[in-house]
């Protein structure tokens, strides 16, 4: 597909990125706080009329697939017809699935080592997080789950390091414009578990994976429908100019030690703390 298109105004591009990314933030709540009401109209029909009737790339459909797949089991465990608890660590496993899948992709479709090596690092450091299901008489909205590591300090390295993994993949995957989409899927559970902070032990970045399984879906069934609109609207060459920079082999190495070492923090915190393992 043609990326070079005429370049948009950046407050323009700006404003429309704040539109999705607050939309999608908002929907990825709605839908996690009613993971019956909000998740089925919101995720499960528009992901589902997506994959049948658009034309994804295998790894876009892949993925969209494990997503709503669990999207659509979380309804199950809602209707008390599948254990929660159980559903959690299905997650979790899904998470490693996950990151394996864009791993593999960065290893010997890219020959991108470097993330690669950051990509297997995450994998491991799953093991430093652990979740449970909030019933309705734990949360003041809905029931759901959470999932996090032994310290927010902790959570939070796990956090920052999957989110830096995560946007040097796109940017190897996607087009400029459809990296700065991702900045915004990347950007949006953390803004939604900064607003939940006052739900206590119900909310904050407990709530990240939730909301991030969320809004990937939301914006993957976005960018699958409407991916050339999004190629064009949100083109910027000074954004292309900062994802090829990214794309230096000293950024990549500075990216993949970062990572590392805040994956062993988080694993080094959660073995002294003996919260190691689902």
């Amino acid at each position: 597909m043609n990326t070079k298109f005429e370049s948009r105004p950046r407050v323009e591009i700006f404003f429309k990125w704040i539109m999705f990314t607050a939309a999608i933030t908002g929907m990825g709540l709605v839908a996690g706080f009613y993971p019956i009401h909000g998740n089925i109209p919101i995720i499960i029909i528009p992901c589902v009329l997506v994959l049948l009737f658009a034309k994804p790339v295998f790894f876009e459909k892949m993925k969209l697939t494990t997503l709503v797949v669990m999207r659509i089991l979380v309804v199950f465990v809602a209707l008390r017809m599948f254990d929660g608890d159980l559903y959690v660590n299905i997650i979790l496993i899904m998470l490693v699935v996950n990151i394996l899948e864009a791993t593999f992709t960065d290893i010997f479709r890219y020959k991108k080592y470097l993330n690669g090596i950051a990509g297997i690092a995450l994998a491991v450091g799953v093991l430093a997080l652990r979740g449970g299901w909030l019933p309705d008489a734990a949360t003041p909205i809905g029931d759901f789950y959470t999932v996090q590591s032994a310290t927010l300090v902790a959570t939070l390295c796990y956090i920052i390091a999957y989110t830096i993994w995560n946007w040097i993949f796109v940017s190897n995957e996607f087009s400029p414009s459809v990296a700065l989409m991702h900045v915004g899927f990347l950007l949006a559970p953390i803004l939604g578990s900064i607003c939940t902070l006052e739900l206590g032990i119900a909310g904050g970045f407990g709530m990240w994976l939730l909301l991030r399984a969320n809004t990937l879906a939301i914006g993957g069934w976005l960018q699958i429908g409407a991916k050339s609109w999004f190629e064009k609207e949100f083109y910027s060459p000074n954004f292309e100019k900062f994802v090829n920079y990214t794309k230096k082999t000293s950024v990549q190495v500075f990216c993949m030690i970062l990572n590392i070492a805040l994956i062993a923090v988080a694993i080094g915190i959660s073995l002294q703390t003996g919260y190691i393992g689902f």
